[in-house]
């Protein structure tokens, strides 16, 4: 299958204009034993990349099916590829996020993070993009997610990791999804702040140099200045920009982005923080609503 222009648009709209946030569930290769562990499954519960997988799709399953995750508050939600070839309820994954959840699908496109240098990571090279790009448009996929880091205010590094995200980014809309870019500042960096204007300097210069129709949208680290990045959010190719928890805690996060008008969440640590296998439905149930409708208030500010 691929998206009827029907199904595109009303994807669209919905994440254009409608009030929520977007549910990043796209813990992958190194980081999904942390997230394994922070929901009370240790390393000693698996042996193999296999079982791994199968453990945090469980917990992945869990959190989808849960009637608190929904379209009424959740705009979209970034699987991972592996979970993009596994089902929810006998329902490919991407389709039933669509069908029966009424969310947005994206998709991780990235294959981790360059060694640092010039003071950031780049994003490896993705040598088989394109045939995962036609993978998530005959699955129904909206849009796609690549990430790279930044630690430190340096300029050539920036630039270049701008460059990187704007040049895959096109690569991506020439197959009709649309990307979400997120060069992510460290919220540990010594020089955020520095940071924050160089990488919103480089953004709207590659943002500006985009053609009418060629439309992303960003994915962003909260700033130290509330509403910095709202030049960001009115130029004419955004979608929406949203932002990263990056390791602040739920209540920090939340109180970060209710000071930065017309940003939406798209946390993932933040979003199943007091999540745990060993929870009772009941228990399990009342955390995630809490934690959706806390991070779904906070986006609509």
């Amino acid at each position: 299958m691929t998206l009827t222009p029907d199904a595109f648009a009303k994807m669209l709209i919905k994440i254009t204009n409608q009030d929520g946030f977007i549910a990043a569930l796209d813990q992958s290769g190194g980081s999904t034993p942390k997230a394994l562990a922070l929901y009370g499954i240790e390393e000693s519960s698996f042996s193999n990349d296999e079982q791994m997988y199968d453990l945090v799709h469980k917990m992945r399953t869990r959190i989808v099916t849960n009637a608190a995750f929904h379209g009424t508050r959740i705009l979209g939600a970034i699987l991972f590829e592996n979970t993009l070839d596994r089902e929810f309820e006998g329902k490919n994954a991407a389709q039933y996020l669509w069908q029966d959840k009424n969310i947005v699908p994206f998709l991780k496109v990235d294959k981790g993070l360059c060694e640092e240098n010039n003071g950031v990571q780049l994003m490896k090279a993705l040598p088989t993009l394109n045939t995962l790009l036609d993978k998530a448009v005959t699955q129904d996929v909206f849009g796609t997610k690549m990430r790279s880091v930044i630690k430190l205010a340096n300029q050539q590094g920036i630039n270049d990791i701008v460059a990187q995200q704007f040049t895959i980014a096109k690569q991506i809309l020439a197959k009709g999804l649309i990307p979400i870019i997120e060069p992510e500042i460290d919220i540990n960096s010594p020089e955020k702040s520095a940071a924050e204007v160089l990488l919103k300097s480089a953004l709207l210069d590659e943002l500006d140099a985009l053609s009418n129709g060629q439309n992303v949208m960003l994915k962003l680290t909260l700033p130290d200045s509330n509403n910095f990045y709202t030049d960001c959010i009115n130029h004419k190719n955004i979608i929406k920009v949203a932002a990263l928890s990056g390791g602040y805690t739920r209540t920090q996060a939340n109180k970060k982005l209710h000071s930065n008008h017309a940003m939406v969440a798209s946390f993932s640590r933040a979003l199943t923080e007091g999540l745990s296998a060993k929870q009772s439905n009941n228990e399990f149930n009342i955390t995630l609503d809490s934690a959706i409708a806390s991070i779904f208030t906070a986006s609509k500010s």
